[in-house]
């Protein structure tokens, strides 16, 4: 009797112990995963915020949604750093393929100018790691697509969308465009393309490369792919993309593309997509999910592997659901062993310090504040005007800095350059738009104000306006 008893306690105790031991891990993984800063690197939100007619914001994420990704989800997720899309393909319009960028990008501004308590935009890592030790969401804004760019004046109004926080981009949705080849190999018109990266596609990665712009090759045609490698000075992203080797998807990335995007110095983000993760007649998991990071790990390391959601643009795994459960991930990796300082890295290391990387061999170096001149635009962001003739208005003044150099300053509206009249006694300047503007859908437009100082310091003042179309 003693012996069976003997049994019996000791099959209690190493009960117990399991449980605890599994107790411990659960609390170990949570502990891990809420204090990592965890990188999103691509989420298609905001095209669930805009009005599908106007492309207006009128959808507050701020308040629990049916979405995969709004803010109270990102909070139950520990996310902290969402990268939000201005996802396009292209319209066929030029006018309309700038208007989807701003109209995104200005439904981002829009979103956290309600909710600026919880969320702020952040366009460096300093800003990321400002915000986060606030306990806020550091937004870092995206492009997925550049088919609002052309040679005629695409760089001007790159770099206004640089001015706009745009601190990532992907030159090409999947299909082709004037800067590459998409994954799909036609155009917008159905007719087919060839050649990778074009001339003009060069010229926007070197662009980027000196703003401090990252380059994301999701959605590049591999000929694009291995052009861009050879184009950038700086390290890439795939900022949603799974791997070629696990589920022979179009777009996942090949062991040679890995290995080139790692040698980069870049990062593949796993994507969620239950496509990419799974073969037809297999469920998409976590599990799943996990072993594409594994695989991407065993192949070229720790440093070069993260995630890139797609939420709100796909369908994600069911034991997953949304941004709430990213923690589950984190889960997963402890389970298979993995320590703290590289689930750190998959979470958002590997992404900021890319992110990093970028910034610092960037040639944009930042105005000094106090030596740049003043500039306020009259416009606020995103205000909407009914004119599609309006003056383009803003005060200029010399600050702290030196005298201003007036041959200097420019109007840029949709990367279009103007020389603007100046009003040396009302210290404005102002450009008067003669040729009506597009309007309604196709009615988002960017301007922005340069000028200098006779010491050469340069200051930008960017700004989003949306022309109401007239009443019908």
């Amino acid at each position: 009797m003693k012996k069976y008893l003997k049994i019996f306690l000791c099959g209690l105790l190493l009960t117990g112990l399991i449980a605890a031991s599994a107790a411990a891990q659960h609390f170990d993984a949570e502990e891990i995963h809420f204090d990592a800063v965890v990188v999103d690197t691509h989420n298609d939100t905001m095209m669930r915020v805009v009005n599908s007619q106007t492309w207006l914001p009128v959808n507050d994420i701020g308040v629990p949604t049916t979405r995969q990704l709004d803010i109270p989800k990102m909070e139950a997720g520990g996310l902290d750093v969402p990268f939000f899309a201005a996802y396009q393909t292209d319209y066929g319009i030029h006018a309309r393929n700038i208007s989807r960028v701003l109209a995104l990008n200005n439904a981002l501004h829009w979103t956290v100018g309600n909710n600026s308590d919880v969320i702020g935009i952040a366009t460096s890592l300093k800003e990321i790691h400002e915000l986060v030790k606030k306990g806020k969401i550091a937004a870092v804004p995206t492009i997925e697509g550049g088919y609002s760019l052309r040679p005629s004046e695409g760089i001007e109004l790159l770099n206004q969308f640089y001015d706009l926080g745009v601190r990532a981009m992907a030159l090409t949705w999947s299909v082709s465009n004037l800067l590459g080849e998409g994954v799909n190999k036609v155009y917008f018109d159905g007719s087919a393309s060839s050649g990778g990266l074009t001339d003009f596609g060069w010229e926007v990665i070197a662009e980027m490369n000196r703003l401090g712009m990252i380059v994301d090759v999701s959605h590049m045609h591999v000929d694009t792919f291995w052009e861009a490698v050879a184009a950038t000075k700086a390290p890439i992203i795939a900022s949603h993309s799974s791997v070629y080797s696990l589920v022979p998807h179009m777009r996942n990335l090949k062991d040679d593309q890995i290995i080139a995007l790692a040698n980069t110095g870049g990062v593949v983000q796993i994507a969620f997509a239950v496509s990419f993760l799974a073969n037809p007649g297999e469920t998409a998991t976590i599990a799943k999910l996990v072993d594409h990071i594994e695989y991407v790990i065993n192949l070229v390391g720790i440093d070069h592997v993260g995630l890139g959601s797609d939420f709100d643009g796909t369908t994600v795994p069911a034991d997953l659901q949304n941004a709430a459960g990213l923690p589950k991930i984190t889960e997963e990796l402890v389970s298979r062993g993995y320590s703290k300082p590289e689930i750190d890295k998959i979470l958002g290391g590997n992404a900021l310090r890319v992110l990093g990387q970028v910034q610092l061999l960037a040639e944009n170096s930042p105005v000094i504040v106090g030596q740049a001149p003043a500039i306020t635009p009259t416009l606020t962001m995103g205000q909407i005007i009914t004119s599609p003739t309006p003056l383009l208005t803003a005060q200029v003044s010399r600050g702290t800095g030196s005298l201003l150099n007036e041959s200097s300053f420019r109007v840029i509206l949709d990367g279009n350059v103007y020389i603007p009249e100046y009003d040396a006694q009302a210290g404005t300047v102002s450009f008067q738009v003669t040729t009506p503007l597009t309007t309604g859908r196709d009615g988002f437009h960017v301007v922005t104000f340069k000028a200098a100082n006779i010491a050469q310091k340069v200051a930008r003042a960017t700004k989003t306006f949306y022309v109401q179309a007239p009443p019908p």
